[in-house]
């Protein structure tokens, strides 16, 4: 369901072209955030060309990139634990203030990335 392949367009989709102005500005441009998902696809077109396959990873990482989808996963799984924070003491990266801030950057970047990985895993593997 995973494969190197896959991991790998991951990766030069979302790192290495992705531009600084779109790192930036995705957030807060949908512009931004849709010329990024145009660019972070390409690489899938090596993998598949099935276009439902292709529309689930565009339109998913369209999603989770420009309302940064992941913090209220990261806020949400502490919910049943105590010491958790409200909402609004976590919105930056869904973790609270307490979290060194280059450590809450980085664990956002890897729950961030292994959403992408698992959703662009299912479409490749169920429609592509």
């Amino acid at each position: 369901m995973f494969t190197a392949d896959q991991l790998v367009a991951h990766l030069v989709g979302d790192f290495l072209l992705q531009t600084d102005w779109m790192a930036r500005e995705k957030f807060r441009n949908s512009l931004a955030c849709r010329l990024h998902v145009v660019t972070y696809t390409l690489p899938f077109l090596i993998i598949t060309t099935v276009p439902e396959a292709l529309l689930v990873i565009a339109g998913t990482h369209f999603l989770i990139d420009r309302w940064r989808l992941p913090r209220f996963l990261i806020w949400a799984r502490n919910l049943p634990f105590p010491g958790r924070r409200p909402f609004s003491e976590c919105n930056r990266t869904g973790f609270s203030r307490d979290m060194p801030d280059h450590l809450s950057r980085f664990l956002y970047i890897v729950i961030d990335g292994s959403c992408h990985v698992l959703i662009n895993g299912a479409a490749i593997f169920y429609l592509g």
